[in-house]
């Protein structure tokens, strides 16, 4: 098949839905499939490395999240390539400029439309007007709208398929956790010694008491908690350091915080790092910390765990499936409660090798291969679908014969 993937975030942006994209890219490719990507203009992109199967459209960064761009023209360009690469199915990944673009054409091309909602955005409104334009109700109403006349809409986890059925989307919704290259983030005797060098490189010696964090500094990921998890260690004399990787808009508050609380050298901003490199900061520390409820499905606990990591998260309904508390992971319910967990884990060792083995075993159901595979099948299904439709359309309607 030839697949067309409808995106505005993908490399060299850093984020969530850019690692699903390329991971289903690999795995449908591995499949024998041709996979496109129709997304926005990146001044940091390789287009040469790109050309002839990552097409961009001209756009502009989308001002309540300067990171990301909207794309603002191409039409025709792209429904030229509809044409030219004889796309069998479309696939969106986003409820803005290229997911309806995306939209568009397959109703222009008579083409399956299936969409992946990845985005909790209720939990974003607070960028826009500081949440005074939306409302979570206005969402429901805009995802309902957006959804409309999908063949399939995908669900990360049930709790993206419960806020879809609360908007009453009328498309049938499939939950399809994203999968990960196992192998990518297996630990290995040379990446543990690459991850020693990094954490070296960093002024932390093998004694430190380290956990890392990794993800998007924003508001809605509550890294603060994490910083005041540092300053509640260090008030009960445990030297916690504190590895966060990524960036964001926070990241400014976030240095601020820290010095404030004078924590500011126990807590190391190490910056976005390329998506090839993300799994020796993971396998800097034996622990992995996240303070967000505001995850779809909660990638970087699976790559976590995949890199070895015994994972402490804050509880919430989009990760029930994949951390069960004291077994594959350990769960804090109020961030207060975050740096009594973290001390009594350093105090218990034992229990941290327990939960890591029991996650190594977990994260197998959310490989990158049974990703492939499912979409595979959901493409087909929903093909002979479309083309059954067509049919029966073709027979209602017979081509009249000349007299």
């Amino acid at each position: 098949m030839n697949i067309g993937i409808f995106t505005d975030t993908y490399f060299p942006q850093i984020s969530g839905v850019a690692a699903s994209i390329a991971t289903l890219d690999k795995e449908l490719t591995r499949l024998g499939h041709n996979v496109y990507i129709f997304t926005s203009t990146d001044n940091m992109a390789n287009t040469a490395k790109e050309k002839g199967k990552v097409f961009r459209f001209p756009s502009l960064a989308a001002r309540f999240v300067p990171e990301r761009r909207l794309a603002f023209k191409g039409t025709r360009r792209a429904s030229h390539l509809i044409k030219t690469l004889d796309i069998d199915v479309i696939h969106t990944q986003t409820e803005f400029s290229m997911g309806w673009l995306g939209k568009h054409l397959s109703r222009k091309h008579q083409l399956p439309f299936i969409h992946t909602y990845h985005t909790m955005y209720e939990d974003y409104i607070h960028y826009i007007a500081k949440g005074r334009l939306l409302t979570p109700s206005m969402i429901g109403k805009l995802t309902k709208w957006f959804c409309r006349r999908a063949d399939l809409v995908i669900a990360p986890t049930e709790k993206v398929k419960r806020t879809l059925e609360r908007y009453q989307v009328a498309a049938p919704i499939k939950v399809a956790p994203t999968g990960i290259s196992l192998m990518q983030f297996q630990r290995t005797d040379e990446s543990v010694r690459t991850a020693m060098e990094i954490k070296a490189q960093m002024g932390l010696s093998a004694d430190d008491p380290v956990v890392v964090s990794i993800g998007r500094m924003a508001e809605e990921k509550n890294m603060q908690a994490l910083i005041q998890a540092v300053k509640d260690c260090h008030s009960h004399q445990v030297p916690m350091k504190l590895v966060l990787v990524g960036d964001g808009p926070e990241r400014q508050s976030l240095e601020e915080l820290a010095n404030t609380l004078g924590v500011s050298s126990h807590v190391l901003f190490v910056g976005a790092i390329n998506w090839s490199k993300i799994h020796y900061y993971y396998q800097i520390s034996d622990l992995f910390v996240s303070a967000s409820t505001t995850e779809a499905q909660g990638l970087t606990y699976i790559e976590a765990m995949a890199s070895g990591c015994a994972v402490i998260a804050k509880d919430d309904s989009s990760i029930q499936k994949v951390i069960r508390n004291g077994e594959s992971g350990f769960v804090f319910k109020q961030d207060s409660d975050l740096a009594p967990l973290l001390m009594s884990l350093w105090q218990n060792p034992q229990r941290v090798q327990h939960v890591q083995s029991a996650a190594h075993g977990h994260v197998r159901s959310f490989s990158a291969e049974s990703f492939g595979l499912t979409l595979e099948s959901t493409y087909h299904v929903v093909s002979q679908k479309g083309q059954s439709a067509q049919n029966q359309r073709v027979a209602f309607y017979p081509t009249r014969r000349s007299s």
